[in-house]
């Protein structure tokens, strides 16, 4: 499967560390991501180093670059998580706006009828949230919000992080050999 993540300026890059080493593991797995400039930052800033070190990313392309292959649906993404998703970028994916390359990449593979899982961050949410997220949604879209499971009693947040990161691939039909279930425990 060939996979597309778009990392945007969202808080929550924790999640998406613990995504990509889920990916790394995966061998049949081809992962391409796209960082926005706010998403550079923010990862600088909660990670201490910039996207392109995350292990389990083979390529990265440029928010700008629309000749980039996620601009068309010939590329045959077979999926896309954007992780972390923010308010802006939901807003533009409901609206069908094509900003930048992340925003055109989730148009595209809706439109070709992908799976597309937007691990949303913001809290609270105003009406404008819920109603974009409603939108997606109908759209076809996946709303993930980064939320971990505690009835494993993580003990770290990078295990909370991970358990979130196991959700994702169940929506993604990946499965993760060494992962905790409820009820087995």
């Amino acid at each position: 499967m060939k996979l597309l993540i778009g990392v945007t300026g969202a808080s929550g890059m924790i999640f998406l560390k613990a995504f990509a080493e889920l990916c790394r593991q995966q061998d049949d797995l081809v992962v391409h991501g796209i960082c926005s400039e706010a998403g550079r930052d923010v990862s600088k800033m909660e990670l201490g180093h910039g996207v392109e070190e995350l292990q389990g990313i083979d390529q990265w392309f440029g928010p700008d670059d629309f000749f980039a292959p996620p601009a068309s649906g010939s590329a045959d993404y077979g999926a896309m998580v954007i992780l972390p998703c923010s308010m802006g970028t939901l807003g533009a994916i409901s609206s069908g706006l094509s900003i930048n390359l992340i925003h055109r990449a989730a148009d595209v593979l809706l439109k070709e009828r992908k799976k597309v899982v937007l691990g949303v961050r913001e809290t609270p949410l105003n009406r404008t949230h819920l109603s974009n997220m409603l939108k997606v949604h109908d759209a076809g879209a996946v709303i993930c919000p980064p939320m971990p499971s505690y009835y494993f009693r993580p003990k770290t947040l990078d295990e909370a992080a991970i358990s979130y990161g196991w959700r994702v691939m169940d929506q993604l039909g990946i499965e993760v050999t060494e992962r905790k279930r409820w009820g087995k425990v």
